[in-house]
């Protein structure tokens, strides 16, 4: 083997080399023609510089051997595996059409719906190879192929990795994968998990959405340094029009802790099927707490003390069935819901230097909350955020670690009413559980929908939040995040207009 193989060369008797559709670090990939079934076929063939290393020889045959196990619409077939004078090749379907990246490059950012309908098909392509044991660790647009009947297929999975292999190549300390889809752990060294494709896919859907990639650098070293430092920007600061769910949905797949993201990559695919689902205005699907949201009527009973921490012994004795239903409904959305309307106590602003303006008056009346097999949404608490003292609070319940390491992807809101319609311009909250995150929402209806009023921000003991200026009656302190003991509260709200 002295040359390259190039268009008109004959693979083992039966591979006609056409046109040279892609070349990569490790092998060249032809549109073909297969001579003996009179058809299209696409040949992947290794490098020869490669095809001398056992390692690279061993990954090769490894990518043939996995893949050809994987039986799923959303994965290109393997059709044939072989060893031509030296050359070695793998022969996949072939598929007309383009890759995702060539269309974002000609189409610039989707439609959202759009870009759900696409990550949702490579999720239920990936979620079927993670199933059999095998993690693509490349998933990136260019991976993504696009059929003209309209089929999206994941390929070139050259560097995935069996769940199951502790010894050979492409151990921890190797970094493989495209640097503007690569996640922390990949960029560190460190070992792959079926959470490394649901981050890299994250990815993918921030650019479908966005136009472009969360990260960008010099060079590949730079931007996987910024993966693992840096936070990714909201997907909803480049794309107003998206959800606030979908919006937490990608946060919680771009988590930097590989145990914060969603729990597999089918959980992920769940939960992009609850916001295709929103976006199109159908009913949430089956399963999908929102769809068990229900309002308790105003509370008349003689108010109770003020909430104390929950000890330990009765945190065990939480339904168990919780917990479970926390894991099993990936990106459900939590909305535990405080209704606080009519005269009451009188909001001014945090003091000590705080925001200045016309104090708004608000007062607490009842609750939301989204299962209504564990009502456990404290109705009681409500008033405290609103009572002029900070030894009292609302507080949300505790979750667990099945809140993706505290992420709540829908999140989870404080709901306060104006009395009126009025524009206000800062919202100051008050926590002795600081490390939540949290965003200001408006909205004409104490039920929702609402809508984002400010940017997101980490709640640390006294936080003002700047308001972009909605006109509404009712503004919602919305917590996306938990802080680290998973529950959070909420000891006073003021406002000022």
């Amino acid at each position: 083997m002295s040359r390259p193989p190039q268009p008109g060369d004959l693979i083992a008797d039966r591979y006609e080399l056409e046109e040279l559709v892609g070349t990569g670090g490790m092998s060249s990939v032809f549109r073909a023609r297969d001579r003996q079934l009179e058809r299209r076929v696409a040949i992947k063939i290794l490098h020869e510089h490669y095809a001398a290393d056992p390692e690279y020889l061993e990954r090769f045959r490894r990518e043939a051997r996995a893949v050809a196990r994987l039986s799923h619409p959303n994965i290109v077939t393997v059709i044939d595996r072989g060893d031509d004078a030296g050359r070695q090749y793998i022969v996949f379907e072939h598929v007309e059409g383009e890759n995702l990246k060539e269309l974002v490059l000609r189409s610039g950012r989707l439609p959202v719906r759009r870009a759900l309908e696409l990550a949702l098909a490579v999720a239920d392509g990936l979620a079927f190879a993670h199933d059999h044991g095998l993690v693509h660790r490349d998933v990136k647009p260019q991976n993504v192929l696009l059929s003209r009947e309209g089929e999206v297929k994941v390929t070139d999975f050259g560097i995935a990795r069996s769940l199951h292999v502790d010894h050979g190549v492409t151990q921890t300390g190797t970094v493989l994968g495209t640097g503007e889809y690569l996640a922390p752990e990949q960029a560190s060294g460190k070992p792959v998990s079926p959470a490394t494709d649901v981050y890299s896919l994250g990815v993918v859907l921030w650019e479908l959405l966005a136009g472009d990639v969360p990260f960008v650098g010099e060079n590949f070293v730079a931007v996987a340094l910024r993966h693992v430092n840096e936070p990714p920007p909201h997907v909803r600061e480049r794309r107003p029009d998206v959800s606030p769910r979908l919006d937490a949905a990608v946060e919680c797949a771009l988590a930097k802790d590989p145990a914060h993201r969603f729990p597999s990559m089918a959980a992920f695919a769940k939960e992009l099927r609850a916001c295709r689902a929103e976006v199109a205005g159908n009913a949430p699907p089956a399963g999908d707490d929102l769809a068990m949201t229900l309002v308790t009527a105003p509370s008349h009973h003689r108010p109770p003390p003020p909430q104390r921490p929950r000890s330990r012994r009765s945190r065990r004795r939480r339904p168990l069935a919780w917990a479970l239903l926390a894991l099993a409904v990936a990106g459900a959305a939590f909305a535990a819901v405080v209704l606080l309307g009519g005269a009451g106590h009188h909001l001014g602003g945090s003091g000590g230097g705080g925001p200045t303006g016309a104090a708004v008056p608000l007062s607490g009346v009842g609750v939301a909350y989204v299962n209504p097999d564990h009502p456990d949404a404290h109705a009681d608490t409500a008033r405290y955020a609103t009572d002029g003292s900070a030894s009292t609070y609302w507080l949300t319940q505790t979750y667990g670690d099945q809140a993706f390491g505290g992420l709540l992807p829908g999140g989870l809101g404080l709901v306060l009413d104006a009395g009126s319609p009025v524009k206000l311009a800062h919202v100051t909250v008050k926590t002795p559980t600081p490390g939540f995150t949290a965003e200001i929402r408006a909205g004409d209806s104490p039920t929702g929908s609402f809508t984002s009023d400010s940017s997101p921000q980490t709640v640390n003991g006294t936080t003002t939040f700047t308001l972009h200026g909605t006109t509404a009656q009712y503004y919602a302190v919305w917590i996306t995040r938990l802080p680290p003991q998973l529950s959070a509260r909420i000891s006073e709200v003021t406002a000022t207009s």
